[in-house]
């Protein structure tokens, strides 16, 4: 797919997932809307998956694809707090995403 292509509709996708993750946390960061594979360029796929990173004080929540891509992204929250809304994320009926979540560093 050319770029311009992948970067339009990935960013569709990653706006939704944005909104999304603003929906539950009040704050949300748009980060990958294309990924580069062998093949050439695709979007971030349709998939929403909830998956988080936790630090020692702080937890962030990120929306992904089924390759871990994070196509959105929450602000560093207090650890109860994450939990929390990545409890209610679960209970709405979102699947969890267990892998390694690439992020924009």
């Amino acid at each position: 797919m050319q770029y311009h292509k992948a970067a339009i509709l990935g960013q569709d996708r990653a706006r939704k997932a944005q909104m999304k993750l603003f929906e539950y946390a009040g704050f949300a960061m748009l980060t990958y809307t294309i990924k580069q594979q062998k093949t050439g360029f695709e979007p971030v796929g349709e998939e929403m998956l909830i998956g988080k990173m936790v630090r020692p004080n702080e937890a962030m929540l990120f929306i992904c694809d089924k390759d871990g891509y994070a196509k959105a992204q929450s602000k560093p929250l207090s650890l109860e707090k994450g939990q929390q809304i990545y409890k209610k994320m679960i209970k709405d009926g979102m699947a969890e995403f267990k892998g390694n979540i690439k992020t924009v560093s």
